[in-house]
């Protein structure tokens, strides 16, 4: 009987400890634990960088919520403004009904749902009038994306 007992409670501590190992491996890789869990997949570019490779060019401009701006040169193949910043990594968001919904840039996070802050974006200074994915490049223009509320 003393023999039984022994195997159920070794046999309990082997399960216990295989889901705690499980639950720590989901820790550690951040399927579990958070938003902060996962690792930061998005470009950190600094001012004056040359991001990309590519026959066609852009100077594009990241503004955050306090003003700073950092001022990048993209180099691309691809067609569209939207495409070749989500391709570099600068740019970070959701595809819905409107298009891409810009979340975070250059690592920046603006949230409406949080603080009613959001990525506006500029073509030539002014506010653009179609979204950072469907806007083709065009040689000499400057793209901006700015924290506004």
């Amino acid at each position: 009987m003393d023999q039984k007992k022994n195997n159920k409670v070794t046999l309990l501590l082997i399960v216990l400890c295989v889901v705690a190992l499980a639950v720590a491996a989901l820790f550690a890789t951040g399927v579990i634990g958070g938003k902060n869990a996962a690792p930061d997949t998005a470009a950190v570019v600094k001012n004056g960088d040359v991001v990309g490779k590519g026959a066609v060019y852009f100077p594009f401009v990241i503004v955050d919520k306090d003003g700073n701006e950092t001022a990048i040169t993209v180099k691309t193949d691809k067609k569209m403004v939207g495409e070749a910043l989500l391709d570099e990594k600068i740019v970070e968001g959701d595809m819905g009904d409107y298009g891409l919904y810009v979340k975070k840039v250059n690592g920046i996070v603006a949230d409406y749902d949080v603080d009613q802050t959001y990525w506006a974006f500029y073509i030539d200074g002014a506010y653009a009038m179609t979204g950072v994915d469907v806007t083709e490049i065009v040689e000499g223009s400057t793209y901006m994306m700015k924290v506004e509320k």
